[in-house]
């Protein structure tokens, strides 16, 4: 896209040296290596999450131990079961360390930790299904998908038969007037989908099969919203291996996360009212030594007769930032 006079385009602040810094801090007060998987607001888990941390495993190399840094609003399902076996695949035990979110699929990840630290704002949530899918209801208000979760499904049909009158129809049969029998069908199959994953994921360090069915079931189906948030007595009262964090810890994992925050700020830069750039970090994965991000870079235009933004010039990548020989280099990391 060219525009006259076109301003320059914002980038992001890549923090390395100052991330770097805490991260040994936090190694110091650990005794042992810190592995850090972070993502924004807007960023989520990912097929290419697993990638670029086969990249930074290759760089550290093996460990009896390790800690996970983990903050994440969640994303894809199966990604976060590919992330927990590359893990475990380099490191023997796991601390999963959580000062703030590690929600739905992150969630997942942390189960996949021998032991779980938590801070005092730090939570976990359930793992229920819930999708927008392209027969989903439409929202008449805002013309758009709704999404639909298992948990609603099955709140409808229980109070429905707890209420049921012999002359009433099957629940079901009202039900699909509302939302499609596909619909239906595709969260039965993805509820299934998070509670193979669950208990695959805590069979990593738990050898109690019954156990990883009881706690994949309890966190699939016994909580009212897929958001609440599962805080340190909630989690202990599951029976996951949960413990507070040092405060000094949790103190430098707050810092941390300010300045992933910082690098994830939204760097927009306007060229008229109908075009603009956008630059944003959206995950990051971070050790001593490395670090490794996946950076959105596109042109966007707003297509009037269609009323929609339109991206154009799409150069969003993965970047690697090393300390080679006390110098930074940084290299683009492909990831197709």
């Amino acid at each position: 896209m060219e525009i006259k006079d076109a301003p320059k385009i914002k980038q992001p602040p890549v923090l390395f040296n100052q991330t770097q810094g805490v991260i040994k801090e936090a190694e110091a007060i650990l005794g042992k290596k810190m592995i850090v998987y972070w993502t924004s607001y807007n960023g989520g888990i990912c097929g290419h999450d697993v990638i670029a941390l086969h990249n930074l495993f290759k760089k550290i190399g093996k460990n009896d131990e390790v800690a996970l840094f983990i903050k994440s609003s969640g994303g894809n399902l199966e990604a976060a079961l590919r992330i927990v076996n590359i893990i475990r695949t380099y490191n023997k035990k796991v601390t999963a360390l959580i000062p703030l979110e590690s929600a739905s699929s992150a969630t997942l990840i942390t189960l996949g930790a021998d032991e779980i630290q938590m801070g005092p704002l730090a939570y976990l949530t359930p793992i229920d299904s819930s999708l927008t899918h392209s027969l989903s209801p439409i929202d008449e208000i805002v013309r758009r998908k709704v999404s639909v979760s298992q948990n609603e499904i099955a709140r409808i049909v229980s109070s429905w038969k707890e209420t049921a009158n012999p002359q009433h129809v099957h629940p079901y049969q009202e039900l699909f007037k509302y939302v499609h029998p596909l619909v239906i069908g595709a969260l039965d199959r993805s509820s299934s989908l998070s509670i193979k994953v669950c208990q695959e994921i805590l069979s990593y360090h738990l050898k109690d099969e019954d156990e990883c069915e009881r706690i994949s079931n309890l966190l699939n189906s016994e909580f009212p919203s897929h958001g609440y948030p599962i805080t340190l007595k909630q989690a202990q009262k599951i029976g996951l291996n949960a413990s507070i964090m040092d405060d000094e810890l949790n103190d430098k994992l707050l810092e941390l996360n300010n300045l992933y925050s910082e690098m994830a700020q939204k760097s927009v830069t306007d060229f008229d009212e109908f075009n603009y750039h956008d630059n944003q970090i959206l995950n990051i994965h971070e050790a001593d030594g490395i670090q490794i991000y996946f950076q959105n870079d596109k042109d966007w235009k707003y297509l009037k007769e269609e009323r929609r933004w339109h991206a154009l010039n799409n150069e969003s990548t993965w970047h690697k930032n090393e300390m080679i020989d006390g110098k930074i280099v940084n290299n683009i990391l492909h990831i197709s």
